[in-house]
């Protein structure tokens, strides 16, 4: 089996220091909290089994996880050059300034910053690649899930015809 290449982000001078969070550090967690968090899944989370099975639905396909793409995309359709991420509304933050959590705050702020700006990284990265990037919230699939279908398809029937704008967003 072909080995796939690992991405790494570029060492930015600017890049977000997040602290590892351990008791040592001053972090404290319950024992009930770790356990949720672990159960946290990175991947085939429910919006995005949603997303998938809709575009399937629809006979749009696609590849999951491709891991030899930065970033590795939810979801990729490598006719059109397409990948689709499905952001969660904690984890990438949605309306960051508005949210910002209020306990250990000193960890999370700076771990969901990050977060933010390995996703502007990546973006960059698959569009100097060619692909175009479309990123959804999680919130978004769960309350509305056919306007999120309608606009992948609408971008597949300009791919087709050979109307892609240069920097679709």
């Amino acid at each position: 089996m072909k080995k796939q290449p690992k991405f790494y982000l570029p060492l930015e001078q600017d890049a977000i220091k997040v602290p590892r969070f351990e008791e040592s550090a001053g972090f404290y967690t319950t024992k009930q909290r770790s356990k949720t968090m672990a159960k946290i899944k990175g991947s085939n989370s429910k919006p995005e089994l949603l997303l998938r099975k809709a575009l399937w639905k629809e006979n749009i396909r696609f590849r999951i996880h491709r891991n030899d793409l930065v970033g590795k995309p939810d979801l990729v359709i490598d006719k059109y050059h397409l990948a689709i991420f499905i952001d969660g509304d904690f984890w990438h933050g949605y309306q960051w300034k508005e949210r910002k959590p209020k306990s250990n705050q000193q960890f999370w702020i700076p771990k969901i910053e990050r977060n933010m700006q390995r996703d502007e990284f990546v973006n960059k990265s698959l569009q100097a690649m060619g692909y175009v990037v479309m990123r959804f919230w999680e919130h978004d699939i769960k309350g509305n899930l056919a306007a999120c279908v309608n606009q992948i398809q609408l971008y597949i029937e300009a791919a087709k015809q050979q109307r892609i704008p240069e920097n679709y967003e």
